[in-house]
């Protein structure tokens, strides 16, 4: 592990040591074990809302099926380009919150030169994101209580997962940058067409940055997608919309040959104050 990355208990908020097989914290001797594959549980009872949060497995496979193609490469390059124009390091330490089965964290750490930590709460993301890379640190934790020490991060990257200033805050340093992507009003409106018997208009843009952060950039990005009825498959069982759509809708989307989709998206950045 990065000796810059400085890990917090979850359970008294004290710091980790390493001890191979295990971490402990200094306070009061609370033990986490290292799975096999590699990854660190630091998500407590307490903070979980259902027995296993976060996606399954088979939502898991979809997405890494469907973005190991490069279905969605632009979006990546967009956000590993943000990093690297507005991090405080040439080779800055990268906290990916929501990170699922590591596509991002994997490639923001080969085009930043960065040390990566990929933090989601899904236990299936951690164990899957291990098989990507073995030398980027896997936790599964929930964002809103990051275990992760004062100030030791120099980015943080939200794609689409649930931004959350005061823990990101937090964890920066002063002058540190977090880049966040956000879907737009037309993403992915005519797979959304089929999907709902009405699609409400929506005025989609980033949520006010509050007082702990500056906005340094915020940038429009839209290009179209054409996809095959496997791909439709899998990119509807990585999204929420896979549980809310009716029978007869799954019935007419599995008879789609193809589909040409718009992808529609806000890459920002925003500097810690």
């Amino acid at each position: 592990m990065d000796e810059r990355i400085r890990l917090l208990c979850p359970v008294c908020g004290a710091e980790l040591r390493d001890d191979n097989s295990r971490l402990f914290c200094t306070k009061k001797g609370h033990s986490f074990d290292k799975a096999r594959q590699g990854y660190i549980n630091l998500l407590p009872v307490q903070n979980k809302h259902s027995l296993n949060p976060g996606d399954t497995k088979e939502m898991l496979a979809a997405r890494r099926s469907f973005l190991d193609k490069g279905c969605y490469s632009p979006i990546c390059m967009a956000a590993a380009e943000a990093i690297k124009r507005y991090s405080p390091s040439g080779s800055p330490v990268i906290a990916d919150i929501g990170c699922g089965e590591g596509y991002y964290t994997s490639f923001f750490k080969a085009f930043c030169g960065a040390a990566c930590i990929g933090i989601d709460i899904s236990k299936e993301g951690a164990r899957m994101a291990c098989s990507r890379d073995k030398d980027i640190l896997w936790l599964v934790a929930t964002a809103s209580h990051l275990p992760l020490a004062d100030g030791c991060a120099d980015v943080v990257s939200a794609i689409f997962s649930l931004f959350m200033p005061g823990e990101y805050a937090r964890i920066l340093k002063k002058g540190g940058c977090a880049v966040e992507i956000t879907a737009g009003t037309e993403h992915l409106i005519e797979l959304k067409s089929i999907i709902y018997d009405e699609v409400f208009e929506q005025h989609k843009h980033p949520s006010p940055c509050g007082e702990l952060f500056y906005e340094a950039e915020c940038r429009e990005h839209k290009f179209s997608l054409t996809l095959d009825n496997p791909e439709l498959r899998e990119l509807l069982l990585m999204t929420p919309h896979f549980w809310r759509i009716k029978k007869e809708r799954r019935e007419q989307l599995e008879q789609t040959d193809k589909l040409t989709l718009t992808v529609h998206y806000w890459v920002r950045a925003l500097i810690k104050k």
